[in-house]
């Protein structure tokens, strides 16, 4: 418990700007600000609400390309008023498919392309995610590696 208390000390000291809290309704009233902001964050960023697109961003992605298929994508989904959110993320263990990228669509499962490249991209945004129909290039979730 000392332990605990000296690190808190510690940081609320590296802190300029996050005062000492003083009392515990100082405490109960930072913890009621903190779930009412990241509560809002969650909901804008939830499954239900909004579309999700995952891009495996992990070593092997961004040298197979996915950094520009990161950005095309914000890009675009913004430009047609998309309600997306584009995530960079670490590996997704599918090494042998990059770029890879994960959509999910409220209501969906999600569903993970493989080998894809702005014009890839291109077609999930438009057949996809627009119209709901099948793109090529999809990773089946019953996937087995070879090994």
């Amino acid at each position: 418990m000392a332990v605990t208390r000296q690190v808190v000390n510690f940081a609320v000291k590296l802190s300029p700007i996050m005062p000492k809290i003083q009392s515990l309704e100082e405490l109960k009233n930072l913890a009621t600000r903190i779930k009412s902001t990241s509560g809002s964050l969650s909901d804008a960023t939830s499954p239900d609400r909004v579309i999700l697109v995952r891009v495996a961003m992990a070593t092997c992605g961004i040298a197979s390309g996915a950094r520009p298929v990161f950005d095309y994508l914000k890009e675009e989904l913004a430009k047609r008023n998309i309600p997306a959110k584009v995530l960079q993320t670490g590996c997704m263990c599918y090494c042998f498919a990059e770029p890879t990228i994960e959509v999910t669509i409220p209501g969906r499962e999600p569903v993970t392309f493989g080998y894809v490249d702005t014009k890839k991209a291109d077609e999930i945004i438009e057949k996809f995610i627009r119209k709901g129909e099948e793109v090529e290039g999809v990773i089946p979730v019953d996937y087995v590696s070879a090994s």
